[in-house]
């Protein structure tokens, strides 16, 4: 190649390099001759679709009987700063066959310097690669050298190779150089058979140029490819437990490109043209991983590995290909320059792709002998081959994943049906084989049949749910009528309200009372468990609002002792639970559940279950509680009820009253979010907070608890419930319901507006303190109790283990010493009499328990001494 026509190609930053080499203009007569390294910066125009230049720069060098070329040029990293610069490597060849080369450095001001210079005594023309430092490394008869910008020293690696095959950065290993070697000769001839000696005749190895230590060639690739590698890329690289672990791609001299994990091969391709010598990657928009591979009659071809390696596009008579971001997208494109003889341009034919919705190209069509139409039509049918791969194995894991999936609904599905039947307490009976048989038969037919136009799945078919509502009066009756009095539903907003009014003789021999809500089995192929939380609520003429018990937080350490023994409890399936024992009225257990859910049902009916623990009493002490299920009822949700506003709240003024009924104003306080705060005034008495609840809040006190108060007042804050309670004229508390934080925040600010400036406002986290103090004064009792009943069961049942020795038919006559011991006989009988008193007398020492007793005693100490201590916990 001649000097004027040398040309480099370079990406940096997005943009195109271009370094030639030319003379120097010179004056006339001048006998110095010159030669200048010219460099183009080239960006590409997305409006006029062509490569504009944005700068350039000129290196003039003496060039008087030299001959001067650019051996290569790559982007490697200045170790002075840490920056990537583009790297030229030039060679001047003098006539006594000395060598001199230059290594320079281009900077973003266009201006070239001198990073080293270094001369030899021949040629370097085999596997010449630059690389951070700057560095250059070259191969020379079978010998590794070596030289970079700290040292200025030519530098030989202690190995014999033939060729290398890739240079770059391992982890914790620096600059590593992996080539291919022949293999050390074996001692023993009758080793390795002479098809074995072919095969292991080279092998592969990787030496540091930092660290100087030779790594094992078999973490990149197994030994027998060593000789038809003819390239490689390493793609990811990581030390686990101090092993190298490398994925990479291979180009071999059989036309194929190879992935390798961890040392073994994990797929192949086979390429389009021969002669492989190099291969690249690029990480296009559609984050796919190319494989670009250059072969050595300009072709090039384009690789993709998805679920397997498969050719994408291929590209013929290429000059050079790039790699980078020219669009200015965020992702990486194809260069693709064309040779084109009868244009000087380097940039006037080219195309930028990047397999996907980028495509750009220039002047390609004007040239008759590109086969644009069939590489066209080959790579559209190379595309649909992948595409159908990838098809047929994304369908057969939905398939699998499909079957796994309905195996795990039956699953789910049975296991409710049986607990639905242990609570009703019916026989459940499981399904024979050929049941289940002609169930899988059944829906194999529906699934076919989805197929075919004008079939519909009968799965769905649930118009009249006949049978099923038919067993509501049979459940219901299993409930004495003493225990519930009313069941009723309620929506708000996007919450469903249950609620279950129990009554006062009911409600005090339990503890621990909740609810869940059960999905009947005829209504719902799915599991019909319903996550809920629940809220008891003290029904009385007064409605005092401490009275709602809603689920409190308790310390983190005795909250989590319980939870670990309350894994078996049916109980779990409603994370927020809680009980609140009051000493008269009437108590309503309500459960909220999200309605979304339940709306893609048309018609849903759902089982109501009361959980509890059911506590005996004797000589007024608590001797044991047992954990019960109650079946209340049944409830029926439709789409068609919500819509006619069936289960809506109906707040109204009416008289100025808001007559809203008891159950509207359960399900409003059960959804909403509680405050208190109390408010002390030392200069002023609080009369401005009940004119500002009736003046500007617009509430309206409730017909049924005339110390609530309902907010009518346009905006968000409407439906929010008040309780003002005056202690004496200068304090009192006012507790907020209200639906979100916003709520709040806008009632505390119109409220600070009406009170006077000295006004104390606190937050009460969980209510007053009076009646803190007599629920821990309870909670202490029952503690004591729990402690004193617990250590006499212990002893009465340590006393009747050791009852054996005492009884009377097994009694021992106690005759004289000296009687026992004149005959063997007798030696016999007070040797046996000694032994059980002996045993008897240990046995009194050391009385044990069993670990179910044990357990059961220290669950009940836990469950006493975890509410006294949320109690203090709250006063604290």
């Amino acid at each position: 190649m001649r000097l004027g026509e040398q040309e480099q190609f370079l990406p940096y930053n997005g943009e195109v390099l271009i370094f030639k080499l030319s003379k120097a203009e010179r004056a006339e007569g001048a006998a110095d001759k010159a030669m200048n390294l010219c460099v183009r910066r080239m960006a590409f125009n997305r409006d006029t679709k062509l490569f504009v230049q944005k700068s350039s720069g000129v290196f003039s060098m003496h060039a008087s009987h030299l001959k001067i070329e650019i051996i290569c040029c790559s982007c490697t990293v200045d170790s002075r700063t840490g920056i990537i610069l583009p790297c030229i490597l030039m060679k001047k060849k003098k006539h006594n066959n000395v060598v001199k080369y230059l290594l320079l450095l281009l900077h973003s001001s266009n201006k070239f310097e001198l990073s080293f210079h270094f001369k030899l005594d021949y040629e370097m023309k085999e596997d010449i690669r630059l690389f951070p430092g700057p560095s250059v490394l070259w191969r020379h008869a079978n010998k590794l050298f070596y030289i970079s910008s700290d040292t200025c020293t030519i530098l030989s690696a202690p190995v014999q190779l033939s060729s290398v095959v890739w240079t770059g950065e391992i982890a914790d290993e620096g600059t590593v150089v992996l080539g291919i070697r022949t293999a050390p000769e074996s001692e023993d001839e009758d080793e390795f058979f002479t098809s074995d000696r072919a095969i292991w005749g080279s092998e592969f190895f990787a030496y540091a140029i930092e660290t100087q230590k030779m790594l094992p060639g078999t973490c990149f690739m197994p030994h027998a490819y060593s000789r038809v590698v003819s390239s490689v890329y390493v793609c990811k690289n990581e030390t686990l437990k101090k092993q190298l672990r490398v994925s990479l791609v291979a180009v071999t001299q059989k036309n194929q490109l190879i992935w390798f994990q961890d040392g073994l091969p994990k797929g192949v391709c086979e390429l389009p043209y021969e002669k492989p010598y190099s291969v690249r990657t690029a990480v296009t928009s559609s984050n796919d991983l190319l494989f670009i591979v250059s072969f050595a009659s300009g072709n090039i071809c384009a690789v993709q590995r998805r679920d397997s390696l498969q050719v994408a596009s291929k590209w013929q008579k290429v000059k050079s290909v790039l790699v980078d971001d020219f669009i200015g997208c965020g992702s990486e494109q194809l260069l693709l320059l064309f040779k084109d003889d009868s244009n000087t341009d380097a940039l006037s034919t080219f195309e930028i792709t990047d397999l996907g919705g980028v495509n750009y190209v220039s002047g390609i069509n004007d040239k008759p002998d590109v086969p644009t139409a069939e590489g066209l039509q080959e790579n559209g049918l190379l595309t649909v081959q992948a595409l159908e791969t990838r098809l047929q194995a994304g369908y057969t894991s939905v398939r699998e994943l499909q079957q796994h999936l309905r195996l795990k609904k039956r699953v789910l599905l049975q296991s409710c049906r049986a607990l639905i039947d242990l609570v009703e307490e019916r026989t459940h009976i499981l399904p024979t084989a050929r049941e289940v048989k002609c169930r899988r038969q059944y829906r194999s037919l529906l699934n076919s049949a989805e197929s075919f136009e004008g079939l519909v799945s009968l799965w769905d078919d649930v118009e009249n749910p006949p049978h099923s509502l038919s067993k509501e009066t049979s459940l219901a009756s299993k409930v004495p009528e003493h225990f519930i009095e009313k069941i009723w539903q309620r929506v708000v907003g996007d919450s469903l309200v249950v609620g279950v009014k129990l009554t006062e003789s009911f409600y005090l021999s339990l503890s621990d009372v909740s609810l869940s809500l059960v999905m009947d089995q005829e209504f719902s192929l799915i599991s019909p468990i319903i996550e809920c939380r629940n809220k008891i609520i003290k029904l009385n003429k007064a409605f005092s609002a401490l009275a709602v018990s809603s689920c409190q937080i308790e310390p983190p350490p005795k909250k989590m002792k319980l939870d670990l023994h309350s894994k078996k409890d049916l109980n779990q399936e409603a994370p927020e639970k809680c009980s609140s024992v009051q000493p008269d009225g009437e108590k309503t257990v309500v459960a909220v559940t999200s309605l979304s859910p339940l709306l893609a049902f048309h018609r849903v009916c759902c089982v109501v279950l009361l959980h509890a623990k059911k506590q005996k009493h004797w000589n007024g002490s608590l001797q044991e509680s047992k954990k019960i299920t109650v079946l209340c009822g049944k409830i029926l949700l439709s789409l068609e009820d919500i819509s006619n506003g069936k289960h809506s709240v109906k707040m109204q003024r009416e008289n100025n009253y808001c007559t809203g009924s008891m159950e509207d104003i359960l399900a409003v306080l059960a959804v909403s979010l509680r405050f208190s705060f109390q408010i002390v005034s030392s200069d002023w008495t609080l009369t401005p907070v009940n004119s500002w609840l009736l003046g500007e809040m617009e509430c309206t006190p409730f017909k049924e608890c005339h110390d609530n108060v309902f907010c009518h007042k346009a905006g968000n804050v409407y439906g929010t419930i008040f309780n003002w309670s005056l202690k004496h004229p200068f304090e009192g508390v006012l507790t907020l319901f209200c639906r979100n934080l916003t709520v709040l925040f806008q009632c505390l600010h119109s409220l600070i507006r009406v009170l006077p400036p000295s006004c104390d406002v606190r937050l009460l986290r969980y209510g007053r303190k009076s009646l803190l103090t007599e629920q821990l004064a309870l909670a202490l009792e029952k503690e004591m109790l729990t402690w004193k009943n617990s250590f006499f069961s212990k002893e009465s049942k340590a006393e009747n283990s050791l009852m054996w020795g005492n009884e009377p038919d097994k009694k021992i006559n106690d005759a004289p010493v000296a009687s026992l011991l004149d005959s063997e006989e007798g030696v016999q009988q007070f040797r046996k009499k000694f032994q059980s008193e002996r045993e008897e007398c240990v046995q009194s020492m050391n009385q044990t328990m069993n670990g179910a007793l044990y357990q059961e005693i220290t669950m009940k100490i836990a469950e006493a001494q975890l509410s006294s201590d949320r109690i203090v916990w709250k006063l604290s």
